[in-house]
């Protein structure tokens, strides 16, 4: 039987969306055995005089718990 744990975290970036979501999932393997995919539940940016500052994403990651 395989049992799977979800968890979230939230990444940032300044470049881009897409970025946030690499950085969050190289960060994730570092701390993580066994991610089994990953989607994205949110997406918001960070402002600093009507500028993008910083683009931020929630994710949630699905990795599998060894027996």
């Amino acid at each position: 039987m395989t049992v799977a744990r979800i968890t979230e975290i939230i990444c940032g970036s300044s470049k881009s969306f897409q970025d946030a979501i690499e950085k969050g999932l190289e960060r994730a393997q570092k701390t993580l055995s066994n991610i089994e995919g990953a989607w994205v539940k949110d997406q918001s940016m960070i402002l600093d005089n009507g500028k993008i500052k910083e683009y931020r994403v929630i994710l949630k990651v699905t990795f599998i718990l060894k027996g």
